[in-house]
């Protein structure tokens, strides 16, 4: 098993890195995700521990801030996890490009791409 990360990821793990660009504790993680998404996607306490544990672990996110008192932890993006989110958004966007040009459609285009989701 390697402990690197590389493009493309998963929905979650995009959200979760997206959301710890400032400190987050885990409750916090799982309000900005859902803030970010319009409440289409909600993490659950396991989903998000468990990938909080993979994200530490490869260095993408770490530990800034633990209140013992409240037992608190608090994450921040790693500049390798900026990096690696930076990869996965050129991804993303190669992605909705050659979709929009091959679909001949707008993404701005709220009749066509509506039916998407």
């Amino acid at each position: 098993m390697t402990n690197q990360l590389e493009p493309p990821l998963t929905e979650t793990v995009f959200y979760i890195l997206l959301a710890v660009r400032k400190p987050l504790h885990g409750y916090g993680i799982i309000q900005e995700v859902e803030e970010i998404t319009n409440k289409r996607i909600q993490l659950g306490p396991g989903t998000l521990y468990g990938a909080i544990k993979s994200l530490v672990q490869k260095e993408l996110i770490e530990l800034v801030n633990e209140d013992l008192n409240t037992r608190r932890k608090e994450y921040l993006l790693t500049e390798k996890g900026l990096t690696l989110l930076k990869k996965e958004l050129k991804r993303l966007q190669e992605l909705l490009q050659n979709g929009t040009e091959k679909l001949e459609v707008s993404i701005n285009d709220d009749d066509k791409t509506k039916d998407l989701y």
